[in-house]
């Protein structure tokens, strides 16, 4: 999920970044609404999606607050013009996802929150000045931001409700899907109908000239998109044991090298981190970016004051996925994988990613030549 997005800002643990169909609608509002007002509209069209980025940003807070209540915490959101992609543990999720009661609770915490945006906003304008100004098109626009305001929180509450997956309608479907069948084939079929609906209002949004119904089209196929390659990436690394792509052969330091000698290594192999093995035991791991910030900070000193001794295993049967967890949430580099004790391989997250990026596409690859025949 972290492909195509932007870091945006961490507070209370949850991190926010920012997808960039987000510059697709930015460039999209510079095209339509230049060529109504000039650019003297353009500061106000930076406001305009900026606002749309708040509404988004409110409504996936309303889903995350519910999600944590659940016991369900997520650890990021992706931002999308028509709503946001939780990043969570891929098993706390499906867990979630197959408890249709949590999961409704936690869809619709979302399309509440903007229901109660629109109607705040609504009352406001009503208060400062005509009511029927909020029904005169165009609804989404730059010449009155807070009506925008208004149709934005409108619409969505109203294309959430939607059974498009990811919408929140679309979770409600897979959790309702996945009690009848098994979890990844009830996401293939959310998204599938998620890939209609996108159709639909593309096509519709084509025929009646309507371009911000073909604009939501895109995203709703772009959102699907990304939560299908996800699916997919995760059904790879759950699969595949740590045996499997393991390096096995790699370079090793000993506690007793010197910090320049790590280095001269670390310059001649293309390893970024470095097992510390001390009479065939491992005692520690250390990075490359380690190395250098101790050799400018401290000057030369030995391995051993420099390694990190607090590292995780992991055995030739474990997955890929319970490994990429180990990395992730402790933020390591490195997984030593041992065999009776013995060290016979390392997995690096860049090596890991790479790793798994491939057997995805492999994967992908597979699925498209069975569906031909």
């Amino acid at each position: 999920m972290r492909n195509w997005s932007i870091f945006t800002a961490k507070f209370s643990g949850l991190e926010v970044r920012i997808h960039f169909t987000f510059l697709a609608l930015l460039i999209f509002l510079l095209l339509t609404e230049t060529a109504r007002g000039g650019p003297r509209v353009i500061p106000r069209i930076f406001m305009l999606t900026g606002l749309i980025l708040l509404a988004v940003l409110l409504h996936e807070i309303g889903h995350a607050i519910v999600s944590a209540r659940q016991g369900f915490p997520v650890k990021g959101i992706v931002l999308l013009p028509i709503g946001g992609l939780a990043m969570i543990d891929s098993t706390v999720q499906e867990e979630n996802a197959r408890n249709l009661r949590t999961e409704t609770l936690i869809a619709l915490a979302g399309p509440l929150v903007s229901a109660i945006l629109a109607g705040v906003t609504a009352l406001i304008l009503v208060v400062i000045g005509p009511a029927h100004n909020l029904w005169l098109p165009p609804l989404v626009t730059v010449a009155n931001l807070g009506v925008s305001f208004f149709w934005i929180n409108l619409s969505l509450f109203v294309f959430n409700l939607l059974p498009a997956f990811p919408l929140d309608g679309g979770r409600i479907l897979r959790a309702f899907l996945a009690q009848r069948m098994e979890f990844r084939q009830a996401t293939r079929r959310a998204v599938s109908v998620g890939h209609v609906f996108a159709g639909i209002f593309m096509l519709t949004g084509a025929a009646a000239n309507i371009q911000w119904l073909m604009l939501v089209g895109f995203f709703i196929f772009m959102a699907a998109q990304i939560e299908e390659r996800t699916m997919m990436f995760q059904s790879v690394v759950d699969a595949v044991q740590m045996g499997d792509i393991m390096l096995t052969e790699f370079s090793i330091l000993s506690p007793a090298d010197t910090l320049e000698d790590a280095l001269h290594k670390a310059v001649h192999c293309l390893q970024d981190d470095f097992p510390v093995v001390s009479s065939g035991d491992l005692v520690g791991v250390i990075t490359r970016q380690t190395i250098v910030e101790r050799l400018r900070a401290e000057g030369n000193g030995y391995v051993q004051g420099a390694m990190n001794r607090a590292f995780e295993i992991a055995s030739r049967t474990e997955s890929l996925g319970s490994a990429f967890r180990k990395l992730t949430s402790r933020g390591l580099s490195l997984v030593p994988v041992v065999d009776e004790e013995r060290l016979v391989g390392i997995v690096t997250l860049q090596h890991l990613m790479h790793s798994m990026g491939l057997l995805a596409e492999s994967r992908r690859l597979k699925r498209q030549t069975e569906d031909q025949k």
